[in-house]
């Protein structure tokens, strides 16, 4: 990695401005401000910006039912954004409002770039128009049936479930989502955007397909695929306008004619940037056009089409000072028991009432940097899960590491370290995986960063359980070998501190302060705790999760388990088998097993399934069925699992063969221990018996690929 100071200006997608913060939103803020803090850990100067998205029909409409201005609306949705901020320890640098002066200026500026560039055009389209609300409905406030897919009760803009854009006048059996009547025709002048230029479909192929100035992608494979299906079907000019009465921004020159709210949303990150610079004093057009500012956003993939396609474009044509983005960095939902997070389907998960329940918020923050990485993936919350992570890892193996030490240097050494300690190999290997890490979070691969973590908190503690220092601290002979060991155990933990400080800055600002030790940033690495600055009493860092008292209370079982029961299907009766005519024949199941519901690729890439090899096989004593398996898939860990295959393997027959396992499967406690994923296998179940094949890949599969 470059050690030259970066100019770095960080966005989150703008939430709209009718509701409360969800976990949506937290997932997004927290995964930004991980790889925020950890570059300014890197000393690099980083702007990090957001808005609230107060703009459009919805906001209007709402405002109007309870009978205040639109501003006064918004005001009070802003004004209880802090408390969500503060409580999960994301610090934006400045928060600002699309209401404003600068998104004004700014979005009648581009357009007005747009519109010399020969891009704004008007013509004359038949809209939907609700009699009886007396207004031109906005795309969201008609509903019907996806033209594309057949699904209902979609948007008029856009279908959730197969993610195809169309006409609100595409839909089938439209309806105004207002008054619930049939709307009718208008015909009404718009402005649009020519997409279809063949200058905006030049670039956009060279954009998205194209690299940064750091060599990285603009956008994510799985993005740029999406944006490739867009850009090969023709891609439509943009609609740009609504008609009034609608809350927004006045086009320049257009009375009664206002920009619609997903041209000015965008503009409002630099909206906020621009008075972020007011306020700190800086030159908003110089910092936007220094050679070395990059433009960063962080956005999930529901809104990739505007963030992607529509927002490079305008920039690009509106030209300097505007830059395009250098990254769009997308992530997935967040789900809940692998449904979609609803109150009424028990699945919805309130920040506050998580907060209320007396649940640490760094707990969250970990738990999605566990499940978070560089790809379009949701991130799936289970209550089995989240316990075992936290409980497991933050409390058994990282805090426990300064409870088991720290007392016997407070106690018996003053506070102070042995300075000879700080040179164990032990440590160096702990140092030496800081590249790897600090590149974890460059790449925004958080999970595998906090995989490596936990690895050396693992090694620590072995070190700790190897050297015994309770034992050492009976003999006062062993003194100054129980305070080596004990002093290597806290330089570990300071170690471990500084890795996880992106993920747990609160925790981490309180380990500095009892540790009495400067600031910790990447160059700390090379640091050490030293004799001369003793350590203060160990204090209470962090609790464990009560799954009765919390997270059964946030998250009750009966509910939760009702809305995600799948619906049982009959498997058909198979026909008379035929007389066998080969072994084969003889073996093959009398009755087929019905094929399951029908699942989306958004289903499919959740699971994450990889080859394995089996490091060890052996039999569990007191199990009729299991076999215990140490299974390598390449990231420096075995994992261990128990599959029911003891009937048709021996154990000595697996060791060293290849197979697959579901790798990112909760964690499950057994009466024999903790299983970490499954196998898979092929069975069968006929009049002649069972039969398990377990899946083993062809030749020249190596341990952590992963099956797509």
């Amino acid at each position: 990695m470059s050690n030259a100071k970066r100019n770095i200006f960080v966005t989150t997608a703008l939430p709209y401005a009718n509701g409360a913060f969800h976990f949506g939103h937290i997932l997004e803020y927290v995964q930004a401000d991980i790889w925020v803090r950890h570059e300014r850990m890197c000393g690099n100067n980083v702007h990090f910006v957001c808005a609230d998205d107060a703009h459009g029909a919805p906001i209007m409409i709402a405002a109007h039912k309870q009978g205040i201005t639109p501003q006064e609306f918004v005001a009070k949705i802003s004004a209880g954004r802090q408390q969500y901020l503060d409580n999960f320890f994301i610090q934006f640098d400045h928060w600002h409002c699309t209401e404003s002066p600068e998104n004004t200026e700014l979005s009648q500026d581009i357009y007005l770039r747009l519109k010399d560039a020969g891009l704004i055009y008007t013509t004359d389209i038949e809209q939907f128009y609700d009699e009886e609300a007396g207004m031109f409905l906005a795309d969201r406030f008609i509903k019907g049936t996806c033209p594309k897919c057949g699904a209902p009760d979609q948007y008029g803009d856009a279908c959730e479930k197969c993610s195809s854009v169309y006409s609100p006048t595409d839909l089938i059996d439209p309806r105004s989502a207002i008054s619930g009547t049939t709307p009718v025709l208008k015909t009404s002048t718009h402005y649009f955007f020519r997409l279809s230029d063949p200058r905006a479909q030049q670039f956009l192929r060279e954009w998205t397909g194209g690299k940064a100035a750091d060599g990285k992608p603009h956008v994510q494979a799985e993005v740029l695929a999406k944006d490739e299906e867009w850009l090969n079907g023709n891609l439509a000019d943009w609609d740009i306008s609504r008609d009034a009465p609608y809350f927004g921004i006045e086009i320049p020159g257009a009375p009664g004619k206002y920009f619609y709210v997903w041209l000015d949303a965008p503009i409002g990150y630099l909206a906020s940037f621009k008075a972020y610079c007011a306020k700190k004093g800086m030159d908003f057009v110089h910092e936007l056009t220094r050679p070395d500012t990059e433009q960063i956003h962080f956005i999930g993939k529901d809104i990739i089409y505007f963030h992607t396609l529509f927002w490079p474009a305008m920039l690009h044509f509106a030209g300097k000072p505007y830059r395009v983005p250098d990254h769009v960095n997308v992530h997935g939902f967040m789900t809940v028991n692998g449904q979609k997070m609803s109150k009424s389907r028990g699945t919805g998960i309130s920040p506050l009432d998580y907060l209320k329940l007396g649940m640490n918020a760094e707990w969250m923050r970990y738990y999605l940097a566990a499940k978070l990485n560089s790809r379009v993936e949701d991130v799936d919350f289970t209550k089995d899960d989240f316990q075992a992570r936290v409980n497991s890892d933050l409390i058994g193996k990282y805090v426990n590491i300064a409870s088991r030490a720290a007392g016997f240097i407070f106690k018996r050494f003053e506070g102070r370290v042995s300075d000879e300690a700080m040179k164990d190999k032990v440590l160096s290997g702990i140092r030496a995986a800081a590249d790897e890490i600090r590149d974890d979070y460059e790449n925004r691969e958080y999970a595998r960063a906090m995989r490596r973590i936990m690895q050396l908190a693992d090694v620590i503690n072995e070190y700790v359980d190897r050297e015994k220092p309770w034992e050492l601290a009976k003999n006062p002979e062993q003194a100054a070998r129980l305070q080596y060991v004990a002093s290597v155990a806290l330089e570990g933990f300071r170690l471990l501190t500084l890795y996880l400080k992106p993920v747990l800055p609160a925790t981490a600002e309180r380990v500095e302060k009892f540790l009495n030790c400067e600031p910790l940033n990447w160059s700390s690495v090379d640091a050490c705790l030293a004799s001369s600055r003793p350590i203060s009493k160990f204090e209470h860092l962090m609790g464990r999760v009560d799954r009765e008292k919390q997270l059964d209370v946030l998250l009750p079982d009966a509910t939760a388990a009702q809305a995600i029961k799948p619906e049982k299907k009959a498997a058909p009766k198979a026909a008379p088998a035929a007389p066998a005519a080969s072994i084969a024949a003889a073996a093959a199941p009398a009755e087929v097993e019905a094929v399951a519901d029908v699942c989306t690729i958004d289903d499919f890439s959740k699971i994450d399934l990889r080859v394995a090899r089996v490091v060890k096989a052996e039999d569990v004593e007191g199990a009729d069925k299991l076999i215990r398996l140490e299974l390598d898939i390449g990231d420096g860990r075995n994992r261990q699992v128990f599959a029911g295959i003891k009937a048709y393997y021996k154990p000595e027959t697996l060791t060293g063969r290849l197979i697959v396992m579901i790798a990112n499967l909760a964690p499950r406690k057994m009466r024999f221990g903790v299983s970490e994923g499954m196998v898979l296998a092929a069975s069968y179940q006929s009049d002649k018996g069972r039969g398990v094949y377990l899946i083993t890949p062809f030749e020249g599969a190596e341990p952590g690929m992963r099956l797509r």
